[in-house]
Parts: C-alpha cells; structure tokens; sequence
C-alpha cells in the first residue's frame, strides 16, 4: 500500500497574531490565580499559584521573543 502522504504548506502568516492572542490569554489566566488568591487560606495552593505564575512569566517571555523572531523573518 502506497502512502501519499504530503507535508502541510509552512504558512507563518499568521504566527504573530496568534503569539499576541496566546500572551493576552496568559496574562488573563495569571490576573486570574492572583484574584483567587484571596480565597485560599492553603499555603500550598498558594505556593502552586505563585509557582504556575512564575512559568506562566517565562512563557510569556519566550512568546515575545518569538514575535521578535518573526516579525525580523519578515522583514528580511
């Protein structure tokens, strides 16, 4: 049996509309586990909070070195 299977074209286009949109969610998410933390007498949801945010900053960090990176692919 012969598999014809084909690559998807690499359409970029789009890549830093949907980097903005993921940073914009991420940051919702993380205003949102500083508000419950107002709710939670557990230090160690507090800590887990506190801890997800944290990665939540890196992501955000690689995120925009990604548009970075795109939009210097585009210009080229």
């Amino acid at each position: 049996m012969a598999y014809n299977n084909k690559p998807n074209p690499d359409d970029r286009s789009d890549n830093v509309e949907k980097l903005q949109s993921m940073i914009h969610n991420t940051i919702e998410n993380m205003e949102a586990a500083e508000e419950s933390l107002a709710f939670t007498d557990s230090e160690q949801q507090r800590q887990q909070i506190e801890s997800k945010n944290q990665r939540r900053r890196e992501s955000i960090d690689s995120f925009r070195s990604e548009i970075k990176d795109e939009t210097q692919n585009q210009q080229s």
